[in-house]
């Protein structure tokens, strides 16, 4: 089925950052975008801080462009991937922002402080498998399938 002329998604191309303090796990994720020859431009930060300079453009960082997916971890130093969605959920450029967390924890308080701040999904590293790639595989699936507003909105 071909593609309708409303939908962009076929046409631009989807940016993923990737929030990952550890970078075995970094590691991991990147080389399940590349196993499933993920074309996408993954762009990682290491905590909340340095994911906010990269979409704000700040902090020496080039400006992230719309639209994009956020993978964050939630236990990282300076700010937390808790934190930094509740940042997100307050500034009006990135209020929307699609947000996954992939993380350890499996707190109860951890997955519904996400889930209260518009987290897209919760996926705990353990289950998404050992390369990541039903993770990977579900955000190739998620771009292509939703539709995003416009940089200009």
């Amino acid at each position: 089925m071909a593609p309708s002329a409303g939908n962009q998604n076929f046409q631009k191309e989807l940016n993923i950052l990737l929030v990952e303090d550890d970078n075995g796990d970094a590691k991991a994720v990147l080389r399940a975008f590349r196993q499933i020859r993920l074309k996408n431009t993954v762009t990682r930060a290491i905590d909340g801080i340095e994911a906010l300079d990269i979409l704000r453009g700040t902090g020496g960082k080039d400006k992230f462009n719309a639209p994009y997916v956020i993978l964050t971890d939630i236990n990282m130093p300076r700010m937390n991937g808790i934190e930094l969605i509740r940042e997100l959920r307050n500034d009006p450029e990135h209020r929307n922002a699609v947000v996954f967390v992939l993380t350890t924890s499996g707190h109860d308080k951890d997955v519904t402080a996400a889930y209260d701040m518009h987290a897209a999904g919760y996926i705990i590293k353990e289950t998404a498998g050992r390369d990541f790639l039903q993770l990977v595989g579900l955000i190739d699936r998620f771009w292509r399938l939703v539709e995003f507003p416009s940089s200009g909105s």
